[in-house]
């Protein structure tokens, strides 16, 4: 489904004495379909870079993300232009992401209705499902009409999980997805990530507990700093 390919990403640190970050050098690994290739290793290694490179939220600095796409095929998410990534993100990958990225004045249920809609659903079948899913993730029925601005950090989560697993995607990026929930929360999320895999999602992920990760992960790349990792350097 996918095959990372010699990924790396620097940064130039223009008011910090022209410091030149490299977090993230020569990442290798593939991932079959339907399975959950979990990232470990130290903080600051570079494991959200990763999603963030494959999300194309950043543009990588070295190396090809080849993912099987169901539209073009074989498809470099590294070279891919705006026009091919912004539908495979409405389409075929969702991420999820320690915080809330919304809209201000949009509700709960709209936000995540938008993403079935978005996609020829009716407003009323996906106002169904949306309400299927928060109830699953407790998410009280109260502020379903609510601004998720109001949301504590942990209602924030819930509905950015939500909105990533709703569409059912072909690819999931997950980045701490259980980081800010409760414990019969985070069993919730680890069922609904199995039955996602079981219906043939493909997921990458990082946990922070790394014996949920366990729980869920059929491998995972662990990043060791001497290798993947290069110190600051004067620009």
């Amino acid at each position: 489904m996918i095959q990372i390919d010699g990924l790396s990403k620097w940064f130039d640190l223009h008011i910090a004495n022209q410091m030149h970050v490299k977090p993230l050098r020569t990442i290798s690994f593939d991932v079959e379909p339907g399975k959950f290739m979990g990232l470990a290793g130290p903080s600051g290694i570079g494991k959200s870079t990763i999603l963030k490179c494959i999300y194309r939220t950043y543009l990588p600095s070295e190396g090809s993300i080849w993912y099987d796409s169901a539209v073009w095929g074989k498809i470099d998410l590294a070279t891919a232009n705006e026009r091919q990534i912004l539908h495979l993100r409405r389409n075929e990958i969702s991420y999820i992401s320690q915080f809330l990225r919304v809209i201000p004045r949009v509700t709960a249920v709209d936000i995540v209705a938008e993403r079935l809609t978005a996609r020829g659903v009716t407003r009323a079948d996906a106002i169904e499902q949306v309400k299927l899913m928060l109830q699953r993730l407790a998410l009280p029925e109260k502020i379903w009409d609510a601004f998720p601005a109001t949301f504590s950090g942990g209602e924030q989560q819930r509905l950015n999980i939500a909105r990533a697993l709703i569409s059912q995607p072909r690819l999931l990026l997950l980045d701490e997805p259980t980081a800010s929930l409760d414990y019969r929360t985070k069993t919730v999320v680890l069922d609904l990530l199995h039955e996602a895999k079981k219906n043939g999602t493909t997921m990458i992920g990082v946990f922070h507990d790394l014996e949920w990760l366990k729980q869920i992960a059929d491998d995972t790349v662990t990043l060791d700093p001497s290798v993947h990792a290069a110190p600051l350097q004067q620009v």
